[in-house]
């Protein structure tokens, strides 16, 4: 299965000042899958060490963090010569491990010839709470669940996908092509991008096994919290996890702590949903009340809304009915919202740091991103309306250079405002840039 972060990873391996890498991801995202393939193509040998399988290898990293003494102790534990420059070193779950995950300090400092890789479970919760994490001393990289591109070639479409990759103007997708995008569209969104989930469905065609293998997923999800999690965060983090469906069908989408239990107050859950945004399990959007740069200085961290990393995942937790979308039923028109967005915030936040906008009740946009010197406003319509009253709001107190409508309609620019189909957001910064010329 191919991941647009491979390129990410010939282009670190490539680089003369090159740290050790960590690389973060949600469980089951493929982070092993990926480090391992590129082991096999772009390397002569390789080291695999998984600290969660085998404890016993965590004893390598407890005598000394020297790494000439740490290479020598894994050519002996492997029978194999380490070459700096052929063998690729993964230090997987290392999580289990800190002393493994404090030597690569010293290997960038003492050993940078040597390639090393690290992933595991959990990281952005575990690693930069532990004693000695290497700040400044790694270098990261982030995988998130199959894009829509990386779907389309999973199912065998190369040359659809080439032909997208390829686009370098706002101009209308042929007819034929659109209408064949947006069913494979539809058919993510019952999928999703975790990679599991992606190859039963590219094997079977059978969306029974996909829903098995989605559910089995968000129990490992909940197995994790109990793991995991500090002991007085657990039921919290499960209150939170489950609501989130119940959030995001409210009007509005602001999560309201009320909807978890009546009497809910902030303190009690802001532990408990940071975990969840560490984790790498939701992405939390935070409200900005100026679009103005950067975003950062002007966000409101009281209000936010909460989206599942992965849209399929959350189609399964709320147990809507696969035909329900693709034959877009009564009921599901009333998820289709809900779905929709989950998706866009998906598809969004591997690329930008995302917010929404209100203004005192008249309007709201779904998404305010930055791209480059650019503040852009995105409304998100899971339907063909044209009706825009938030844009407009929007538009006649900011006057925006560029406005991004994304929904099931064609390619295509109506002054300053572009619409971008829903299964073209993994490059919508051409067609920013494209637009904002």
């Amino acid at each position: 299965m191919k991941r647009a972060l491979f390129q990410d990873l010939l282009a670190w391996k490539q680089h003369n000042r090159r740290k050790p890498l960590i690389l973060m991801g949600a469980r089951q995202v493929g982070k092993t899958y990926i480090l391992k393939q590129f082991a096999s193509e772009a390397f002569a040998d390789s080291v695999y060490l998984n600290f969660e399988d085998e404890p016993r290898l965590r004893e390598l990293f407890t005598t000394s963090l020297d790494p000439h003494r740490i290479i020598q102790a894994l050519e002996i534990e492997f029978n194999t010569a380490i070459s700096p420059e052929e063998t690729l070193i993964i230090l997987d779950e290392i999580q289990e491990c800190p002393e493994a995950l404090n030597s690569l300090k010293y290997f960038n400092e003492k050993a940078k010839e040597y390639r090393i890789c690290a992933a595991g479970s959990l990281l952005g919760v575990k690693l930069f709470h532990v004693k000695g994490f290497p700040v400044g001393q790694v270098d990261f990289l982030h995988l998130h669940p199959l894009n829509f591109f990386e779907f389309l070639r999973a199912l065998g479409e190369e040359k659809l996908c080439d032909y997208l990759q390829l686009l370098n103007s706002i101009e209308p997708i042929p007819e034929n092509l659109h209408v064949k995008l947006l069913d494979y569209f539809k058919t993510y969104l019952c999928i999703g991008g975790m990679p599991e989930a992606v190859l039963v469905y590219r094997d079977s065609k059978n969306f029974s096994e996909v829903r098995t293998v989605q559910k089995a997923i968000l129990h490992a999800y909940q197995l994790d919290f109990s793991k995991h999690a500090p002991d007085g965060q657990i039921m919290k983090i499960n209150q939170v996890w489950q609501s989130i469906p119940s959030q995001l069908s409210k009007e509005n989408h602001k999560f309201i702590y009320s909807v978890i239990r009546q009497g809910a107050r902030a303190q009690e859950f802001e532990t408990a949903i940071q975990w969840l945004a560490e984790a790498g399990i939701v992405n939390k959007v935070n409200h900005i009340s100026i679009p103005n740069l950067p975003l950062s200085a002007y966000e409101d961290f009281k209000r936010f809304k909460l989206y599942f990393l992965d849209v399929g995942l959350m189609v399964a937790m709320s147990d809507l009915p696969i035909k329900a979308i693709l034959h877009e039923d009564r009921l599901f028109k009333e998820f289709k919202g809900i779905v929709t967005e989950t998706y866009v915030a998906q598809a969004l936040a591997a690329q930008h740091k995302l917010h929404y906008w209100t203004s005192k009740g008249q309007a709201e946009l779904d998404f305010v991103f930055q791209c480059d010197d650019l503040v852009i406003p995105l409304e998100v319509k899971s339907g063909l309306t044209d009706k825009k009253k938030s844009l407009q709001v929007y538009a006649e107190k900011y006057q925006p250079k560029l406005i991004v409508r994304s929904s099931p309609k064609n390619l295509r620019k109506d002054g300053n405002i572009v619409n971008v189909p829903l299964y073209l957001l993994n490059i919508l910064p051409l067609f920013v840039n494209c637009g904002g010329e």
